[in-house]
């Protein structure tokens, strides 16, 4: 019973405590409810006002962009406008100029058509004040006009002279200077050596005893090689040498290549000098091969057929005046194209034809007629262009001018031999032979005057026409030929141009 008691009181303590409990929680709840409230509403309150602020802020700068933006329109409305006033005057202006354009057309259309009846009815007065003039002076327009131009003729004559020789003389010299620039570059800018050549090779003797072994006995040892190569061997009293003397100087070198090869070996007989004779045949053609193709090489010429080259190599074994062709014809080729640089002339053309224009005398002794037209006909066969033949075949004026080409290789070739230096003739020979050319020439009858042209190579013979007929100029021309041949010693050939002319002359007053 105690027991059932105390557990009655306990659940009834239990539920008290339960509900007292409760209500202790219900109260610290509802003051912390109290709290939180207030909290909240203390948060809704700044937020309001921070809202509030925003707004205002926004509300703010929206009305100023507002603000701005109207501005910016009505500024650009005012743009607008300005532009279209600005644009409605220029079309008024527009309109205007217009306006005046067409009325002023209108006035010049009046006006030309008032000058053109201004000019016909001039032109009708300056015919009828022509017609009046030539009724009283009794002369048409154009013996008028022939008489005035007599009159101013004669009374200028002498002004007008005196100025165009003024102005040549100043011209001339102008050429003149250029010519001596361009000339004197062109030497500068090649200078050769020079050896002058003979007629005769001196050949050099170990000993004076080989003198007689190349006599032979009887002679037959100098008579077998002079009769092998065409020369002349002189052996006389000068002290260990001998002297093989020919006008060809291939001959000669084949002689003294023979000869040196003859004295080397010891044994000296008619077998023994043909068989040395033979082989120097072959040396010398390699050589003439060498120089050749050196010469090419040497001026940078191309294109040449192998037999032209072969003919340039024997040039080394020709001489002019003492002077080595083959070197005279590298130092034209040179200087050909030098003046060709200088004046603006087809440089490879000149080069080629001063390297060739004197081919001819490789064979001149060989062929008649005279160098220029055996080298055009060789030229001419081994195909070499045209040009190049044209710019060679006028060196010694035989042929016209027919290029620029043909005028510089003519004067390179004059610059090459006229040197001094370049040849062994001295002025005094060369007077004197230029000189017996004339006399010779003026001894026949009916020759008037007599000129020795071309560094003597050419002598123009004037006839009187009244004594001397056309058949006869011709054997006149023969005859001074063989007068020359028979009196006079000369390198080449001498032209001989017999010219006779007639001339009538009437003046028309």
């Amino acid at each position: 019973m105690n027991q059932f008691t105390s557990l009655i009181v306990g659940i009834i303590a239990l539920a008290a405590g339960s509900v007292l409990g409760y209500y202790a929680r219900q109260s610290i709840a509802k003051k912390q409810a109290g709290t939180l409230e207030a909290k909240l509403q203390k948060k809704v309150l700044k937020a309001k006002q921070e809202s509030e602020t925003i707004f205002s802020t926004a509300k703010q700068k929206v009305q100023q962009i507002s603000e701005a933006a109207q501005k910016e329109i009505d500024e650009r409305r005012f743009e607008v406008l300005r532009t279209e006033r600005l644009l409605l005057k220029r079309e008024s202006n527009l309109d205007q100029k217009l306006s005046a354009f067409e009325r002023n057309q209108k006035e010049f259309e009046v006006k030309v058509e008032k000058l053109r009846d201004i000019k016909e009815g001039l032109e009708n007065l300056r015919q009828e004040a022509i017609d009046n003039l030539e009724r009283v002076a009794k002369l048409s327009k154009e013996e008028a006009k022939k008489e005035l131009l007599r009159n101013s003729e004669k009374e200028y004559q002498q002004e007008i002279l005196e100025k165009i020789r003024k102005i040549e003389k100043e011209g001339w010299e102008k050429y003149e200077e250029k010519a001596k620039e361009l000339l004197t570059i062109a030497i500068q800018k090649c200078a050769l050596n020079q050896a002058q050549e003979i007629t005769t090779t001196s050949l050099t003797l170990p000993s004076e005893e080989i003198k007689g072994r190349i006599i032979g006995k009887e002679g037959r040892n100098i008579r077998t090689l002079e009769k092998l190569t065409g020369v002349e061997i002189i052996v006389d009293e000068t002290p260990e040498a001998v002297v093989i003397s020919g006008f060809d100087p291939v001959r000669r070198q084949i002689a003294k290549i023979a000869l040196e090869k003859l004295i080397q070996d010891g044994r000296i007989q008619p077998a023994r000098i043909e068989e040395q004779v033979q082989k120097a045949e072959v040396d010398i053609s390699k050589q003439i091969k060498e120089a050749g193709e050196t010469a090419v090489y040497d001026t940078g010429v191309i294109g040449l057929d192998p037999k032209i080259i072969q003919l340039l190599g024997r040039l080394k074994f020709r001489t002019s005046f003492g002077q080595n062709a083959l070197l005279h014809s590298i130092e034209v080729s040179h200087l050909s194209g030098a003046l060709a640089s200088e004046i603006g002339a087809d440089f490879s053309v000149c080069k080629k034809a001063g390297l060739l224009h004197d081919i001819g005398k490789s064979v001149d002794h060989q062929i008649e007629g005279s160098h220029v037209d055996i080298g055009i006909k060789i030229l001419e066969k081994f195909g070499v262009e045209k040009k190049v033949v044209d710019a060679m075949k006028s060196h010694h004026e035989e042929y016209p001018y027919q290029t620029l080409e043909s005028i510089i290789v003519q004067v390179a070739d004059q610059i090459s031999g006229a040197r001094p230096g370049a040849r062994k003739d001295t002025l005094e020979n060369y007077l004197k032979r230029l000189e017996e050319l004339e006399k010779i020439a003026l001894r026949f009858s009916g020759v008037e005057k007599a000129w020795a042209l071309q560094a003597g190579r050419e002598i123009r013979v004037f006839v009187k026409p009244e004594e001397i007929d056309d058949l006869e100029a011709k054997s006149l021309a023969k005859a001074i030929a063989q007068q020359i041949q028979e009196e006079l010693r000369y390198p080449g050939e001498i032209k001989v141009n017999v010219i006779r002319e007639f001339r009538v002359i009437e003046h028309a007053k």
